[in-house]
Order: structure tokens, then C-alpha cells, then sequence
């Protein structure tokens, strides 16, 4: 699959660090009937602890970044089958993102997979939020990693080539707007 033959107009992604609004957003924007993939992490730790894997961020890094490119990749496939744009809850590049964050090599495949799987140039962002972050039992972040998650993935979506636009700092309803105004 070659970047030029996708389009990835249609492909759009919200990414950003743990707990600053992006799956409470995704759910709203599903509910006002915008097709959604769901994040990855999340799923992926449900299952891994179900099963009593160790393919989670606080056991085995990387073979959890591995799944996670799995998902991503075949979320990715899925939306080409739909007609309508398509809002991604993370993306094939918060994979690399990851490895960069946990400062574990970035094997020359995910590299790649980055470059090859494209989305919409416009990428929206959460910034850190302290007012909304909370822990639970899939999020193990503190505050600050969340707030290191949004810069490695600033930096990652950056080199990239995508230009991030920031979800305002709002309700629910007003981010729903925002996403629903930028993708048209």
C-alpha cells in the first residue's frame, strides 16, 4: 500500500496525552453519527489483563507498541471500506510517539508504517487538561507524563508533516463543534 494511492482526506485523527477529553469527544462525536475508531491502548490493556498478557505499557513496552500498531493499522483499513470521513481516537504515528516517549528504539517498520499510513494533513490535538485528568485503572499516568505524552506527540505528528490544530480548552458539545466545523 503506497501513501499516494489512500484518500486520506477523509482520515482524520485526534490524538494528544492521557486524560485531556479524546475518548469522551470521539464517543459524543460517534453519538452525533460521525463514524469513530476507537483507541487502541485502552483495548488492548482490557484484553491483556483478561488474558493475564504482558503485552502492557507497565510490563513489556514493546511488545504493546506492536499490538498497538496492529490495531492502528487495521482500524486504518476499515475506514477505507467507509464513505464518510472517519475521526481516529490515536493513529499509526502515536505508536512511534509511544516508543519515543518510553525511549525504546523505533524499529525501522513502525518508522515506515508512519510514513505509509496517512491521514488528513490537519490533526487535532488535546492539550493537557488538569481540570478533567484523572487516573483509572488503564491510566497509570501521573499529570506530568500526560503533559510529556502531548509534547512527544506534538513533536512526532510535527515531523510527520501534519499541522495540528488544538481542541479548545471547552465542553463537550463546544469540542464537538470545533471537530465537526474543521472536517465539514
Amino acid at each position: 500500500m503506497e501513501a499516494e494511492d489512500i484518500d486520506s482526506d477523509r482520515l482524520f485523527v485526534i490524538t494528544g496525552g492521557p486524560g485531556s477529553g479524546k475518548s469522551t469527544l470521539i464517543n459524543a462525536l460517534a453519538e452525533h453519527g460521525i463514524c469513530t475508531m476507537p483507541e487502541a491502548g485502552r483495548a488492548i490493556i482490557r484484553e491483556q489483563v483478561a488474558i493475564g498478557g504482558e503485552a502492557l505499557p507497565w510490563s513489556d513496552r514493546r511488545a504493546f507498541a506492536e499490538l498497538m500498531l496492529r490495531w492502528e493499522i487495521r482500524s486504518y483499513r476499515a475506514a477505507l471500506s467507509l464513505r464518510a470521513p472517519v475521526i481516529f481516537d490515536r493513529a499509526v504515528p502515536d505508536v512511534l510517539g509511544y516508543l519515543r516517549l518510553s525511549d525504546l528504539p523505533i524499529p525501522s517498520h513502525i518508522e515506515r508504517a508512519a510514513q505509509t499510513f496517512r491521514y488528513h494533513h490537519r490533526v487535532f490535538i488535546a492539550p493537557p487538561w488538569p481540570e478533567i485528568f484523572a487516573r483509572d485503572a488503564e491510566r497509570k499516568q501521573s499529570f506530568q507524563e500526560a503533559h510529556l505524552t502531548y509534547e512527544v506527540m506534538t513533536e512526532t505528528y510535527s515531523a510527520l508533516g501534519y499541522d495540528l490544530l488544538p481542541l479548545p480548552l471547552d465542553s463537550v458539545q463546544k469540542r464537538v463543534q470545533f471537530v465537526e466545523a474543521a472536517v465539514g
